[in-house]
């Protein structure tokens, strides 16, 4: 019984784009939390609709030909709720133009438009190949970086952007690279396993993703190197507080073993549930352990 009632808000959530939307602002707040500050409601704002307005724009763009026999839950929800996902990307966007019109630089702004025309041309085939149209994901590897870039843009740049703005805060940019890099890092580590799981599609679709080309078990170890690097940036360049730099290992941790745990037999809610919610729970074991830290 309970089930079923929570099942139903639960593929909501997930298929929606909502859940993910939520994690992206957790990564923002992270952003605002390791250096220290308050955080901007309107880039959080901007952060969330944007999120939705392109997973779910991207959804819309790659449709398959049968959706309601797709072997993916996700697919047969989305199309099954089509009009659902188109309104919600339209309230999406309406919220996202009078926000990035009104609160944003012109720095930030221009951030948006990047990050928005990279998401775009990932699904939009714009370019030329052999006489035939293709998008960025036809590039080999490129959708690993893609994803991680826009993401390390999206969650650290444009709130560091708007504070330097804004508020005349001073944040270096050998901090700011850094940031960057520690969530480049974090977001291919995990982003990995959804290749992984998509692998035999990927290569019907002759799409080189790094598991692709690396193979099941290779990719799996370049995750564990990913966020092993991440890792290290964290502890030599020691940016944050001691307890922040335990709550950030803790989550490596655990993320690093549910990818080990993850394979192409594990049913689309551990993906998009457990390894896309390692996002929001590095900003909860954060706060957690910041909160205990003034305990102490």
């Amino acid at each position: 019984m309970i089930k079923k009632v929570l099942l139903p808000i639960l593929d909501f959530l997930l298929f929606s784009n909502l859940f993910i939307a939520i994690c992206a602002v957790a990564q923002g707040l992270i952003t605002y939390h390791l250096l220290n500050v308050a955080p901007d409601k309107y880039i959080l704002a901007i952060i969330f609709f944007g999120t939705i307005g392109i997973y779910n724009f991207s959804m819309l763009l790659s449709k398959p030909q049968d959706p309601k026999n797709s072997p993916y839950v996700r697919v047969r929800w989305i199309f099954s709720h089509h009009r659902l996902i188109i309104s919600i990307t339209l309230i999406s966007v309406l919220c996202l133009i009078p926000l990035g019109l009104l609160y944003l630089s012109i720095e930030a702004q221009l951030l948006m438009i990047f990050t928005a025309v990279l998401a775009l041309g990932y699904n939009i085939p714009f370019l030329t190949l052999n006489n035939q149209k293709i998008g960025l994901r036809n590039i080999p590897g490129i959708k690993l970086f893609l994803i991680a870039l826009v993401w390390s843009v999206s969650c650290v740049l444009l709130p560091v952007v708007e504070l330097e703005h804004n508020y005349q805060i001073n944040i270096s940019t050998a901090e700011t690279l850094l940031l960057v890099a520690k969530r480049f890092l974090f977001v291919a580590a995990i982003t990995i396993p959804f290749d992984i799981r998509d692998l035999f599609q990927d290569k019907l679709y002759a799409l080189k993703t790094i598991p692709v080309m690396l193979g099941e078990k290779k990719a799996y170890i370049f995750c564990q190197f990913l966020l092993v690097g991440y890792l290290a940036l964290l502890l030599l360049f020691r940016q944050a507080s001691i307890s922040d730099i335990i709550a950030l290992t803790l989550t490596l941790l655990l993320t690093g073993w549910l990818i080990f745990k993850s394979n192409i037999k594990k049913n689309e809610y551990y993906y998009f549930f457990y390894i896309d919610g390692t996002m929001l729970l590095q900003y909860v074991v954060l706060i957690l352990a910041s909160y205990l830290a003034a305990l102490i």
